[in-house]
C-alpha cells in the first residue's frame, strides 16, 4: 500500500507549490509521474518547470519529448508510468490509476474551488478504503504546509 497525501492549497497556487515538492522528491532520488486532468494543464506545468526560477530548472519530459523512460519527472494527463515513478501527484482532478505501485500518491487541490474540494474528498474515501496510509496537510497562516490529519 502507499502512503497518500493530500495538499490542500489555501495560500499559494499550484504553480507556487509544485516545484518545490518536486524539488524534494528528486533529493530523495525519488522518480515522479505528475498527472494532470487535461492535456492543456499538462503543456502549462511542462513550460513552468524550466523557467519557475531564473537560476534553476527541473529536469522532466512528456511523452512529446520522448525518452519517457529516462526523466527522473514525467508529466502525462494519462494512467501512464513510463519512467517507473516511486510518486505520483495528481493535480486539476485528475483521477488516478492504482496508487498500490507507489511509495507515494499526492493530491493537491485547490480550496478555492469547491467542486476540488468535493473531489479530493472523494478521493479520500477511495484511498482510505483501498487501505492506504492517509495524511492531510493545509497550508497554514505563514504558507508552510501544517499536518491536520
Amino acid at each position: 500500500m502507499a502512503d497518500v497525501l493530500f495538499y490542500h492549497l489555501t495560500r499559494q497556487p499550484l504553480e507556487e507549490v509544485l516545484p518545490g515538492l518536486l524539488e524534494t522528491c528528486l533529493k530523495r532520488e525519488w522518480r515522479v509521474v505528475v498527472q494532470t486532468g487535461t492535456p492543456e494543464r499538462c503543456q502549462a506545468l511542462d513550460a513552468l518547470l524550466w523557467t519557475y526560477r531564473d537560476d534553476s530548472f527541473l529536469p522532466h519530459g512528456t511523452s512529446a519529448d520522448g525518452h519517457e523512460a529516462a526523466q527522473p519527472v514525467f508529466l502525462t494527463c494519462g494512467e501512464d508510468n513510463p519512467n517507473g515513478a516511486h510518486v505520483r501527484f495528481l493535480v486539476d482532478r485528475a483521477v488516478p490509476p492504482d496508487l498500490s505501485p507507489y511509495q507515494r500518491g499526492v493530491f493537491l487541490f485547490d480550496g478555492g474551488d469547491p467542486e476540488a474540494v468535493m473531489d479530493a474528498r472523494g478521493q479520500w474515501k477511495a484511498a482510505k478504503a483501498a487501505g492506504h496510509a492517509i495524511t492531510y496537510w493545509q497550508q497554514g497562516e505563514s504558507g508552510r504546509w501544517e499536518k491536520k490529519a
